[in-house]
């Protein structure tokens, strides 16, 4: 889509109440790569139900205080969309107001011992109605959370909302959050030699399944296969007993543990690296997944959640044959080649999906 510089420079209000994590750095690409205006009114990343709860009407409140008006409103679903419009300024009405789905409750991991509680994904929903364009990070995302609104209906007695799903699927679209390669595109490959090096770089919580990592990993390491691992991501005050109980057992194991302090050093970390492997038994997108192949690391992914939309079916494997699986890529110790890793990321660039987003803003 072709326009003048001068109509790209559009006043973009963007509401996000939960600036942390994967929400702050699809921002920060945004801005860097996407050309237009952009004014931020953020809260910092916790406490995501009060988020939900409050959020639209402190911002209205906050807009009710400014006389600044913008041409479009971004913001995701941790904004409780159809309250905000309800609540803010009557020109936030007349402009068009897109909503981008980095999750949806409907599948969102809940803690261990919480019930769901359906009522913020019925937030979605109504978020979802009340916005005039929307992009879900995945396929998986906007299915998984088209099948929630049918699924929940189906229980709303005499309260149908028989077009909801039509009007909801007629207004979305799939928009991958861009990622910056150019810190994994510098950094050095390093002089292999030893076993394999088999990284996992994800959060540490219990929805990535750490458990069925690392006991694979005991298991090959009993069968006197040799490998070296390394560990990053994210850990938390509380994450799983398992981090803690591996760093003992697989000590000698160990070329890395722990969260890399900048993104220099994570980019070193994976280019170390020969095979990245997931056990998530919940993802939404899997962008570390696609930094590490970006860094020349062999996936190793379940076949289920977003990875099949994501690489090809011989990088996906069954739960039950995961041992199988890594035991055959560490023997392959093949890395993949510089040509074979552009092929695989450079569609999640920030330079190829830019002209994505420009029309999905411009409507």
């Amino acid at each position: 889509m072709h326009r003048s510089s001068e109509d790209k420079k559009l006043n973009i209000l963007v509401l996000e109440p939960y600036h942390g994590g994967s929400h702050k750095s699809f921002l920060s690409g945004l801005q860097k790569h996407i050309p237009f205006n952009y004014h931020l009114m953020t809260l910092p990343a916790r406490k995501w139900k009060w988020r939900m709860r409050l959020a639209a009407p402190y911002f209205a409140d906050r807009l009710h205080k400014s006389n600044k008006r913008y041409d479009r409103i971004l913001c995701t679903t941790f904004l409780d969309v159809a309250t905000f419009r309800g609540l803010a300024p009557s020109w936030c009405r007349e402009v068009a107001l897109l909503t981008y789905f980095h999750e949806n409750q409907f599948v969102y991991p809940v803690q261990v011992d919480d019930e769901r509680d359906f009522h913020f994904a019925l937030t979605n929903v109504t978020t979802a109605l009340a916005s005039d364009r929307l992009a879900f990070n995945s396929g998986y995302n906007l299915n998984t959370f088209l099948h929630g609104i049918e699924k929940l209906l189906k229980k709303s007695h005499d309260l149908k909302l028989a077009s909801a799903i039509k009007t909801i699927k007629s207004k979305s679209t799939v928009l991958h959050p861009g990622i910056d390669f150019s810190a994994i595109d510098r950094a050095e490959e390093p002089e292999r030699s030893g076993p394999p090096v088999i990284v996992w770089n994800h959060r540490w919580e219990h929805d990535k399944n750490p458990e069925l990592f690392f006991n694979t990993l005991v298991a090959l390491d009993m069968k006197g296969i040799d490998f070296r691992v390394i560990v990053l991501g994210e850990s938390f005050k509380e994450h799983p007993s398992v981090f803690e109980t591996v760093q003992k057992s697989l000590s000698k194991k160990i070329l890395q543990f722990g969260y890399a302090k900048t993104r220099s050093e994570y980019a070193a970390w994976l280019r170390r690296g020969d095979i990245v492997v997931s056990t998530a038994s919940h993802e939404f997108y899997g962008i570390s997944i696609i930094e590490a192949v970006r860094a020349g690391c062999r996936p190793l992914l379940p076949d289920k959640l977003s990875y099949p939309e994501l690489f090809p079916s011989d990088c996906l494997y069954k739960e039950k044959d995961l041992l199988h699986h890594l035991k055959e890529e560490i023997a392959n110790s093949r890395r993949l080649s510089n040509k074979q890793s552009l092929k695989l990321t450079n569609r999640y660039s920030w330079d190829t999906l830019a002209s994505d987003y420009i029309s999905w803003i411009y409507g």
